[in-house]
């Protein structure tokens, strides 16, 4: 048994348990997306494969063109579904301007792109299958809430972002994505996630490892330092996004 087979099994079980259910996969040029896609179309279950552009740069949507492109030519248990969202977009953001905020517009995208999914998904029958890796997902918490984390399962949110570049490799994903800087695409100017975290995954994955991230910074030097304190503080401030939603309880003495 290898990793990916076992993944491929998981979301077959999950799938099936649940009246075999179709499984929904947005794609964006990027690794994460193209493993996920891929390995949902492994399963040989019917896979539906979404493309959803917002004022998507060029070459990230070049790659996700030519993923989809290579997933139907190798599975035809894939269904394609191309929404260029730019215009609906432009439009919900003109008619709210009044709460201009460059990170609210930022996680709108992310979340029209969430609807997009879930509307497919009910027409199909299906599920909104994740792409967030571990990194992301539970060490800085580089998501947003009820976009791109708005999702039904998970398939790689174990994996760090190394481990998805070589099972990507693995798979057959091509290389133009492997090899590319990873962004969310959610920013006008191209910025990348390293951009805007400040290190790059494999020293976050670093960083993960220490385990506990109580430790004090004194303990660390130069980069490693200045890399764990990125992390320390992407979590704490993240916790909102990664832990259940808090739920009140009744007290006894009320009910």
């Amino acid at each position: 048994m290898t990793l990916p087979q076992d993944i491929i099994d998981w979301i077959k079980d999950y799938s099936e348990k649940n009246n075999n259910l179709k499984l929904v996969v947005g794609v964006s040029g990027g690794v994460d997306s193209a493993l996920v896609s891929t390995l949902c179309a492994m399963t040989g279950i019917d896979t539906h494969v979404v493309s959803m552009p917002i004022h998507q740069k060029e070459n990230q949507l070049s790659l996700a063109k030519q993923h989809i492109e290579w997933l139907k030519s190798k599975f035809q248990n894939v269904y394609t579904h191309e929404h260029d969202l730019t215009e609906s977009f432009e439009h919900y953001k003109n008619t709210m301007m009044v709460y201009d905020d460059s990170l609210g517009w930022a996680n709108t995208r992310s979340r029209f792109r969430m609807i997009t999914l879930y509307l497919i998904a009910n027409y199909c029958k299906g599920i909104v299958v994740g792409t967030g890796n571990k990194v992301e997902d539970f060490g800085v918490g580089f998501f947003t809430k009820y976009g791109d984390g708005g999702v039904d399962i998970s398939p790689i949110a174990d994996l760090t972002k190394t481990e998805v570049r070589n099972m990507a490799k693995k798979v057959g994903v091509i290389d133009g994505i492997i090899q590319a800087k990873p962004t969310d695409g959610l920013w006008d100017d191209g910025r990348t996630d390293e951009d805007q975290i400040g290190a790059t995954y494999k020293e976050l994955e670093w960083a993960m490892q220490q385990k506990d991230l109580n430790k004090k910074l004194i303990d660390f030097k130069g980069r490693e330092k200045e890399v764990f304190q990125i992390l320390k503080k992407f979590n704490k401030q993240n916790l909102h996004k990664m832990n259940p939603i808090p739920i009140y309880k009744v007290p006894e003495i009320l009910k």
